[in-house]
């Protein structure tokens, strides 16, 4: 393997190490004869994910997914459309082209007929790439998976390559801050994990002016719907913030990409920015914000490049645990923390113990909710956890209410 170049500040040159990162990862061709040797899979391997990420919708993720199927099938992929959202867009349906596209699956749910994508319909086909929009998507009631990103998971365990799209706000551990900007709660989420585990994710970007005047157009949604949408969701201050959010995610996933060739390559010791040694745990319980303390915890740890723990204490071991306290934990695990139920009649100083066990640089805990005269007859967990010997930041984290509450 070549040299790595190295830029003038001291650090490898980026676009080459995520060209070598990629060349490192291509899976070898079945065929020495096969075209296109990036869609090429030897039985039981498992296929490689691509994800389009936008800000909001209309900002081409559709197109460049179907833009990109065209382009492996002229280079001799098999490529199929499993299932795509054109939304009745001229520009994105004319991308569909010569595509083939696997027909849906018909699902009666009461007195509807709904349409889905037929899983077993394309793993039956079993293409080389298959093309599947709206990452995010929740499944009819009844299907064998809950979410399309748990189908696409199936997808690749078969072996098959998946191009997929979605927008950064269906994102788990930014639903917080994106309800903080949009006063709107995403009620379809996926993971932080699925992002994470992609193999590429490319951002497609577009100004906030351009994409609203794409909208003024007619070529995002119909004039009537436009007008609304300009209104309400797609105004510039929330545009401009989800960009920002879109951006950072990407770019942490493209940073986490190189520290892994570099360690791969074991020149983790040269000069690189780095805080592996950092490691945050989140304090949760049932109160009604031990979501908000999670995300904010998972958005600290992915900052730092940290590990992160959940730690949730409980008096007796094997004690029951409300549904939630076992919904948080289910929402600990999509974030891609460690969770810990760890046993303590004392919960500060159980905290500081399990602190101290896992070497946490960084504790999220949420702000005392009794009122002044009550901690004053009976210190809360966060005043005691302060006057423990940690060894760790503390972040004290406001109850921030619902925009409605």
């Amino acid at each position: 393997m070549s040299e790595t170049s190295w830029r003038d500040d001291g650090r490898p040159d980026p676009e080459e190490l995520l060209d070598r990162l990629q060349l490192r990862d291509a899976r070898p061709v079945a065929d020495a004869d096969a075209s296109d040797g990036e869609d090429a899979l030897p039985p039981q391997r498992r296929g490689r994910l691509r994800i389009y990420v936008g800000m909001a919708a209309g900002v081409g993720k559709t197109y460049a997914m179907l833009n990109e199927g065209r382009r492996r099938k002229e280079r001799g992929s098999d490529v199929v459309i499993g299932l795509v959202e054109t939304h009745k867009r001229p520009l994105t349906d004319q991308q569909i082209g010569e595509l083939e596209l696997i027909p849906r699956r018909k699902v009666q749910y009461g007195n509807v007929t709904l349409e889905e994508m037929d899983l077993d319909a394309i793993l039956a086909r079993h293409p080389q790439v298959a093309l599947v929009d709206e990452l995010a998507h929740t499944n009819v009631p009844g299907s064998r998976h809950a979410k399309r990103y748990q189908d696409i998971e199936e997808l690749l365990d078969a072996g098959i390559n998946v191009i997929t799209t979605m927008n950064v706000q269906h994102l788990e551990g930014l639903n917080d801050i994106v309800e903080s900007i949009t006063n709107v709660r995403q009620q379809e989420t996926i993971p932080d994990s699925v992002l994470d585990g992609a193999d590429e994710v490319e951002l497609i970007d577009i100004s906030p002016d351009a994409l609203r005047s794409r909208m003024r157009h007619g070529n995002v949604y119909t004039p009537d719907k436009a007008r609304l949408a300009l209104d309400n969701f797609f105004t510039m201050g929330n545009l401009t913030a989800l960009r920002e959010l879109a951006l950072r995610r990407v770019a942490e996933k493209t940073e986490t990409q190189l520290e892994a060739l570099m360690h791969g390559e074991g020149v983790n010791e040269l000069a690189w920015a780095t805080t592996a040694t950092e490691r945050v745990m989140v304090a949760f319980d049932a109160r009604n914000h031990g979501g908000q303390l999670l995300r904010d915890g998972v958005r600290l740890a992915r900052g730092l490049r940290a590990p992160l723990l959940a730690v949730t204490v409980s008096p007796t071991r094997g004690e029951p645990q409300s549904k939630a306290v076992q919904d948080l934990v289910r929402l600990a695990h999509d974030l891609g923390a460690e969770v810990i139920m760890a046993v303590g009649r004392d919960v500060a100083t159980t905290l500081a113990q399990v602190a101290h066990e896992y070497h946490v640089t960084q504790i999220v805990i949420g702000q005392p909710s009794r009122s002044r005269w009550q901690e004053f007859l009976r210190a809360s967990v966060v005043n005691r956890l302060l006057r423990l010997p940690t060894g760790a930041d503390i972040h004290v984290v406001p109850h921030r209410p619902p925009e409605d509450a």
